[in-house]
């Protein structure tokens, strides 16, 4: 399997657990590794037959944009579900960083993987 990668995509969000959190956006980076065949797309050269990352990052932005979860846990689920059905990717894994959620630290978050890469 070959991968498609979306590094560093910034999102503000409402997202935590604290009366604060819930009323300011924060900023969220994401890191997504999509498991794809490229070779179809590379035979071909036309982006119908390609993960399209570009439509990856724009369904990912406007929902992350109008969600308002507690937990990085629930919102980085949701979103490996997003990108696996609505997309046709087999595993993903996506690194949710949360800058400033913990004091003395430059960044906290999660990494999960789901699905398979074979």
């Amino acid at each position: 399997m070959d991968i498609v990668y979306i590094s560093d995509l910034r999102i503000d969000t409402i997202i935590g657990i604290f009366d604060w959190e819930r009323r300011v956006k924060q900023t969220i980076s994401l890191d997504i590794e999509m498991a794809t065949d490229i070779r179809k797309a590379a035979a071909s050269d036309d982006i119908k037959d390609a993960l399209d990352y570009k439509s990856v990052a724009k369904r990912i932005i406007a929902f992350v944009e109008q969600s308002e979860f507690q937990l990085v846990e629930t919102l980085t689920e949701r979103i490996a579900g997003i990108i696996m059905d609505e997309f046709n990717v087999p595993w993903v894994k996506i690194k949710l960083n949360k800058k400033g959620a913990l004091r003395g630290s430059r960044d906290v978050g999660i990494i999960i993987e789901r699905g398979s890469r074979d």
